[in-house]
């Protein structure tokens, strides 16, 4: 039994969003043709994320210099919990699944912040005297993402931050086999939204079958 993170960063409710409406279509096919896999959701607009501020680098420090986690303050070790429970989770799924929207070039904060919750040096990757490895080597991604314009191709195409920089921090981590469902051009030509949504739900229960 694999356990798969089921991640979205989106605020907008699912029948608002394309990207969370071929997420929610993904994530059907896959349990119908895994039912023995468990499926965990995180909706981060509705979890508690901390931001890497002063109280988590006080709280790191204070426990790297040898004091016990009780004398840490309620904010850090509120904050600290919360990266440890985050990271944990993380390193315990098989694969994972990301839903975002296209946000000025990137996805929502949310997600960046969860990002810095789980990329930890000595849980999912480590400093070694050849480099930066991954520790999270195995496990398998997918990123759905909606795009209101087209940045698959083209000169836009350098101009989509937000899925390379996911695959770039996962393969720095060891997840080396992930793959991006774009759905794109939905605002650019509203006359196909519709279309376009039914093409990339077809793709999603393709890739459910193989994920």
């Amino acid at each position: 039994m694999a356990t798969v993170l089921y991640i979205t960063a989106n605020p907008k409710p699912v029948e608002e969003s394309f990207s969370l409406s071929v997420g929610e279509e993904f994530i059907k096919a896959y349990r119908e043709n895994n039912p023995e896999d468990e499926v965990v959701r995180l909706d981060l607009y509705k979890m508690d994320v901390p931001f890497i501020d002063t109280d988590v680098f006080s709280g790191w420090g204070k426990l790297q210099k040898g004091s016990a986690f009780e004398h840490l303050s309620d904010e850090e070790k509120h904050k600290v919990s919360a990266i440890n429970t985050l990271t944990d989770q993380f390193v315990a799924g098989d694969k994972y699944v990301f839903v975002t929207p296209f946000w000025n070039f990137s996805f929502p904060p949310k997600m960046k912040a969860y990002i810095d919750n789980i990329a930890i040096a000595g849980k999912t990757f480590k400093y070694t005297a050849e480099g930066p490895v991954g520790l999270l080597g195995g496990k398998k991604a997918l990123h759905i993402q909606a795009r209101g314009g087209i940045y698959s191709e083209g000169t836009a195409k350098e101009m989509e931050f937000g899925d390379r920089y996911l695959r770039t921090v996962l393969a720095f981590m060891g997840v080396e086999d992930a793959e991006t469902l774009a759905i794109e051009g939905m605002a650019a030509m509203p006359d196909k939204a519709e279309e376009i949504k039914q093409q990339a739900i077809q793709r999603a229960n393709e890739l459910a079958k193989q994920f």
